[in-house]
Parts: structure tokens; C-alpha cells; sequence
């Protein structure tokens, strides 16, 4: 090549001169920086979007407001076990009198004149056949039955035997309920500082009041378990309140008749979306 030529020539031309340019080596490094320059902006591009993206997704619910209610649930509304109506026990059997055993009054021998006997004695025969007395009774004739004992009067009324406390069973009203550490306002205190309260927002709810139910159960020691929602409100509120509840610290038992016992306690957690 020219000296003229190689002072206007690019780095390449001078680099390929006589060499085969159509084989491909040539254009591959001819278009080298457009292809950097490409690959730089189709990777800003992306960037960009995936940061646009995240901004977006947490910015969903934006100008709403969400709190937490904590609600007491009574647990009235629980199936208690129906009480049978007891039986009354049957009447007392109607008084009986003994029957009446014909008796012939024995009178002493005395030896009078017969203008003074007032009363004559009973023939022999009639005292084999009757019962000897102090009086004259009318009656059957004595042939070995013995009265029936005369009972002496009760009161009529038979005591039910005394049915003893299953303590064993799951309680849903007991004397003193189990009792979450630092009592209801620690209970408070801990849904509060552990439930995502902006969930429902960041999941797309509407504004409105997501109230979910839950029912665990704090066993003899005080552990928890068994935790259940209810009803679900959706929106992550019901796998949020549950899980929640799981993690939580061991409770204070039930106690009924001074024993520990398990005990089934309700939870209500309100999420309130609201416009700020």
C-alpha cells in the first residue's frame, strides 16, 4: 500500500491488504463497536425496566392507608355440648299398712261369783285359731305370715351420682383463660408489631375492612397449636394472621378447678384499607 494511502487508510484496511475481506473476519471486526455500543444499550434497557417494574409493584396501593384492628372474640358462637334433661327419679311406693291379724283379748282368771264376771273368757278353741292379745281385733286368721317392717319415712328423693370433670377434654369456657405474656395489651402490642399491615395493598385490595377469624389451641403447657383461620378474606390476610400466630411465644394455660387444662381460643385481626 502507498504511503499516501496508509495515512487515510483505516487501521483495518491496512491490517487486511491483501487478504481474502469477504471472508468474514473483516466485517466481524469492521462492525465490532456498533455491537458493543448495542449490547450497552440493550442492557440499560433492561435495567431500566426491571427498576421501572419494581418501582411500580411497590408503589401498588399507593395514597392508601392500612391499619390493624385487634378484635376480642367471645366463643359463645361454639357448639357447646347439649345437657341432656335429667330424669326425674320414680315416686316412693304408696305406705302399706301390715295387714290385720285377728286378736282375741286374753283376760286373767280371777275367781268371782258369777253375778260379778263382767267379761267371760274367750273359748279355748278360739285361742288356737287366733293371736293373743291385750285388745279384740278383727282380722285374718294368723296362719304364719309375718307384717312387712315398718319403714321409716324419707325424704323421696334420690341424689344423682356426682359426674367427675374430664380434664383431659378441650375447654372453650374454663374458670381462668389462657393468657398471652404481658396479658391482652402485650397480645395487642405483638399482632401489631408483627403483622404486615400493608399486605392487602401491596396485593391490590380495594378499600374496605378484611377481618379474619382464627382458632388455636393452648395445650396443658402452654403451646400453641392447631392454628386455623375461620374464614378468608383474601388478599394474603389469612396465611399472614396464621402465620403470625404460629411463631408467637408459649401462653399462659387455662385453668379450671385449679388444674391446667387445654383451652381453644378465637382471634378477630381487622386489616383496614383506607385512603390516607
Amino acid at each position: 500500500m502507498e504511503v499516501a494511502k496508509i495515512l487515510e487508510s483505516d487501521f483495518l484496511d491496512i491490517l487486511f491488504e491483501n487478504k481474502n475481506k469477504a471472508y468474514g473476519a473483516y466485517d466481524l471486526r469492521k462492525s465490532y463497536n456498533k455491537r458493543v455500543l448495542n449490547a450497552i444499550l440493550i442492557t440499560i434497557s433492561i435495567c431500566t425496566l426491571l427498576f421501572l417494574y419494581y418501582v411500580i409493584s411497590s408503589n401498588i396501593g399507593h395514597g392508601k392507608k392500612t391499619e390493624i384492628i385487634v378484635q376480642d372474640v367471645s366463643l359463645e358462637d361454639i357448639k357447646k355440648e347439649e345437657k341432656k334433661p335429667e330424669i326425674p327419679p320414680p315416686p316412693p311406693p304408696p305406705k302399706q299398712d301390715p295387714p290385720k291379724v285377728e286378736i282375741t283379748k286374753f283376760t286373767p282368771p280371777k275367781i268371782v261369783k258369777d253375778e260379778e264376771v263382767k267379761e267371760p273368757p274367750p273359748e279355748v278353741e278360739k285361742l288356737e285359731e287366733t293371736k293373743i292379745g291385750t285388745i279384740n281385733q278383727e282380722g285374718t286368721k294368723d296362719e304364719g305370715v309375718v307384717a312387712p317392717p315398718i319403714e321409716s319415712a324419707g325424704t323421696g328423693k334420690v341424689e344423682a351420682p356426682k359426674v367427675e370433670e374430664d380434664y383431659d377434654k378441650v375447654f372453650t369456657s374454663v374458670q381462668i383463660e389462657a393468657e398471652f405474656p404481658g396479658g391482652k395489651a402485650g397480645w395487642a402490642k405483638y399482632l401489631e408489631k408483627n403483622l404486615n399491615s400493608q399486605l392487602p395493598s401491596e396485593n391490590g385490595a380495594p378499600e374496605g375492612r378484611y377481618t379474619v377469624v382464627v382458632s388455636f389451641l393452648v395445650d396443658k403447657n402452654g403451646n400453641i397449636s392447631d392454628v386455623t383461620a375461620e374464614n378468608d378474606p383474601k388478599y394474603g390476610t389469612k396465611e399472614e394472621a396464621i402465620k403470625v400466630i404460629k411463631k408467637g411465644p408459649p401462653w399462659k394455660p387455662a385453668q379450671q378447678n385449679g388444674r391446667f387444662v387445654a383451652y381453644r381460643a378465637r382471634q378477630a385481626i381487622t386489616f383496614v384499607v383506607s385512603p390516607e
